[in-house]
């Protein structure tokens, strides 16, 4: 009697979205909380660089490429050092003959993301860069669906809808709140390298995922570390060796530089330990909160004016990666013809232990004669 009374009890606590009923005991898990806590880690990260970016603009240092390229020198001194020190199959030599061309668009995807966005901020306002920025999101999902075979569900679209409504509600507070900071010498510019950037860092999180899911996640930032710092190291030395030269050093800006370097480089090893246990589409859901914590710190640190729309932001993003990790994703592969291999042995091995039973009775038969 047990038995039936626990199903019964159990069946009363499910939820059902279209075509589909979900159990709630097994949506609402340790492993989403963990997903939860890590996806806010990251937003706090990148709340980090944001803060220090803000006092090192306040310093008047402008030189988004030396930033970035600390980061991918930090990556380089480790996670491409053990590479280098890997033997045997996906050594770095074997990994640079093979994949070189995949990594290589994969470390300038990254790298002009990063430069195009933080260039919009002298064409456009913060509001646009804000809203824009969200297109990341619909693109990853475009992408993950043609190359990663990645298949949503009803209550995944109905969660990135819930994610960017909480980033309307904060564009709002922003303008009430008299925050539409930022130029407007060319709009139409600024908000095309935003889009830029959206699909950039689309194309190398898509990477990424596919990455670390199907190989290792050193690998990935080891060839990321490489890539990158070359890359940025060659832009950063044409373009801003005159505005390295101009920066007054002191222990100040020096420290501001170490936080901006200690959080990128803190983000890019941990992403990838997130991206592998949920997806590059729920992460940057997650990220979406980082802007409210920028926020919520600029209340202590900058004296911005307090919005109640931030805290309704915040939770209705918050509830909204909650729904997107609730219910899981699928992969629409191919027919694999190892299954029906498997189905085949499975059946041989049926086949065999009914002749195997046959024979036992027959020498059962034969013994009691």
């Amino acid at each position: 009697m047990e038995g039936p009374e626990e199903d019964k009890l159990c069946g009363k606590w499910r939820i059902t979205c279209g075509l589909y009923s979900y159990n709630l005991r097994d949506i609402f898990t340790w492993h989403l909380l963990k997903t939860i806590v890590m996806g806010q880690v990251l937003s706090l990260l990148i709340c980090g660089t944001a803060v220090s970016c803000q006092y090192l603009a306040d310093y008047q240092v402008n030189t988004p490429m030396l930033q970035s390229f600390l980061n991918y020198a930090l990556l380089l001194l480790t996670y491409t050092t053990i590479l280098c020190a890997r033997k045997g199959d996906r050594n770095i030599c074997q990994i640079l003959k093979t994949q070189w061309r995949k990594y290589l668009v994969m470390g300038l995807a990254d790298v002009e993301a990063n430069y195009a966005v933080v260039k919009a901020y002298q064409f456009t306002t913060l509001t646009s860069i804000q809203l824009l920025d969200c297109f990341v999101i619909p693109v990853l999902m475009l992408l993950s669906w043609f190359f990663l075979k990645t298949r949503y569900r009803l209550v995944h679209f109905v969660a990135v809808t819930v994610c960017l409504l909480g980033v309307g509600a904060m564009v709002g507070a922003d303008i009430l709140a008299g925050r539409d900071q930022g130029s407007t010498s060319d709009v139409l510019l600024g908000d095309g390298l935003v889009l830029l950037s959206a699909v950039l860092y689309a194309v190398s999180n898509v990477c990424q995922e596919h990455t670390v899911k199907n190989l290792t996640r050193v690998e990935f930032l080891g060839m990321m570390g490489l890539f990158g710092t070359v890359i940025s190291g060659i832009q950063f030395a044409v373009q801003e060796t005159h505005a390295v030269a101009a920066i007054k050093w002191d222990p100040y800006i020096t420290m501001l530089f170490a936080v901006y370097a200690f959080c990128m480089y803190a983000l890019y090893s941990f992403m990838p330990v997130v991206v592998k246990m949920t997806s590059a589409t729920a992460v940057n859901l997650s990220l979406l909160t980082a802007d409210l914590f920028s926020l919520f710190c600029g209340l202590f640190l900058f004296h911005y004016t307090f919005s109640a729309l931030y805290i309704i932001s915040f939770v209705v993003i918050t509830v909204g990666f909650v729904m997107f990790n609730a219910v899981p994703t699928y992969s629409a592969l191919p027919e694999d013809p190892v299954e029906e291999d498997a189905e085949h042995a499975a059946a041989d091995h049926l086949l065999a232990a009914d002749r195997d039973t046959q024979r036992t009775d027959t020498l059962i038969a034969v013994a009691a004669l």
